[in-house]
């Protein structure tokens, strides 16, 4: 059944063209990575999200895990993450987590989390409380944490960048046109006000966007000049793929010359760092973007 629904599926998909091809997961490193994640009982975005470089990634001994479990209270029309009712907080999560960075020889980790609109917190004290274990159980470790918005609320985000992750993410996605079609519950402006608490305080801000959903280019460009305005200084621009048909379609497959612009824009615009290519995610080199 599972088999039909997935040709189904591809079926109706557009044809991805030639520049997005992808390395097909594989490899000691890619098994060595599923078996610390699975020995573990750890989530990771890279599995939950569908991410086209899952191959790349697990094969070079990298992921991005996700704490708070993996079901989300919001439905974004772009992310093949669960949604509903999530379980329970389970506080064995961060030693689980320490022990697996431990064991992978992992020096600088990404951890992004589902959204927790259901806890009273928003998640924001266990995101906290996950940082410093982390830090306290493995010396010398670097972490790029993907937040959720806290529905904006200051003290919220403070927690986390009280916690003190080298770098901290919160991502727009999209333009401010597409947002209320693309995004459930989070709002452009909303999103723009957590960054630029992030970029207030002395760690690394960073946000992202996909492209393909139907945005224009001086939308993108706009875009740019908002984060810019409350002071985000890393950047990532990559190819919206439709996850399976129940998501938003892909609108347009942007070419990578088009992407290249942006990146050069985005340079001469004021950013530190861009990434910029059509599988670029938001953990991609990560570990380049630390100040």
């Amino acid at each position: 059944m599972e088999s039909g629904k997935r040709n189904q599926d591809l079926k109706g998909r557009k044809r991805l063209p030639s520049w997005m091809r992808m390395q097909m997961p594989g490899g000691d490193h890619y098994i060595y990575v599923k078996q610390q994640v699975d020995k573990y009982k750890l989530h990771t975005i890279c599995s939950s999200g569908n991410c086209p470089n899952i191959g790349e990634c697990w094969g070079a001994g990298t992921a991005t895990f996700m704490i708070l479990g993996e079901i989300c209270t919001r439905s974004c029309k772009f992310c093949a993450v669960k949604t509903g009712k999530p379980l329970a907080m389970d506080m064995q999560e961060p030693v689980r987590l320490a022990k697996s960075i431990k064991a992978m020889g992992i020096r600088h980790a990404v951890i992004t989390s589902v959204d927790r609109d259901d806890l009273p917190d928003k998640g924001a004290g266990f995101w906290a409380e996950t940082i410093k274990h982390l830090k306290k159980e493995v010396p010398g470790l670097t972490m790029e944490t993907l937040i959720p918005d806290f529905d904006a609320i200051p003290e919220l985000v403070q927690l986390v960048i009280d916690a003190s992750p080298e770098v901290i993410s919160h991502n727009l996605e999209t333009v401010e046109r597409l947002t209320p079609a693309v995004r459930s519950r989070a709002k452009y402006r909303r999103s723009l006000e957590v960054i630029g608490m992030i970029a207030n305080s002395d760690l690394t801000s960073k946000s992202g966007l996909m492209l393909g959903l139907g945005e224009r280019e001086k939308e993108v460009l706009d875009t740019m000049d908002d984060l810019l305005e409350v002071g985000c200084e890393v950047l990532t621009l990559g190819q919206y793929l439709q996850p399976t048909m129940d998501h938003m379609e892909v609108a347009e497959y942007i070419h990578p010359d088009q992407f290249e612009f942006y990146r050069e824009q985005a340079l001469q615009k004021g950013f530190d760092k861009v990434e910029s290519s059509p599988l670029v995610r938001s953990s991609y080199h990560a570990e380049k973007h630390i100040k």
